[in-house]
């Protein structure tokens, strides 16, 4: 059996690998372009990274609206209890919006009264 010379054998050896190679590089090119759509997907898609940012803000925003509601409820609750069970209310509120008075009280009305026109005097002229 013949000895080959080193040259020869690397030369094989090179055409081998660049064989192997050739098929490889389009798989790996595949793979990054398809990882490359993955996390653009992940990050701009309908249930990517900035829609779940925006719905997050949107359901920080319509919890402080639900509470807000829930606050003027609980006080408009307190206001009609308070129409319906205190007399102190009631009669507070027929006084303000009806003008009612006990008997015995006195109404004085004082209405604003326009200040006096100013008059001014002539201009002065020197003497001589």
């Amino acid at each position: 059996m013949p000895i080959e010379p080193p040259v020869e054998r690397q030369r094989v050896r090179t055409l081998t690998e660049r064989s192997a190679h050739k098929g490889h590089g389009t798989v790996f090119y595949v793979l990054v372009f398809v990882t490359a759509v993955l996390v653009l997907n992940a990050v701009f898609g309908d249930k990517g990274v900035l829609a779940m940012m925006r719905a997050h803000r949107e359901y920080a925003q319509l919890s402080a609206e639900v509470e807000q509601a829930r606050e003027q409820n609980a006080q408009l609750s307190e206001q009609a209890r308070r129409l319906r069970d205190d007399p102190a209310t009631i009669e507070d509120l027929a006084r303000r919006q009806l003008g009612l008075i006990r008997a015995g009280e006195k109404v004085f009305i004082i209405s604003d009264v326009p200040p006096p026109p100013v008059v001014l005097a002539p201009p002065t002229t020197p003497q001589k």
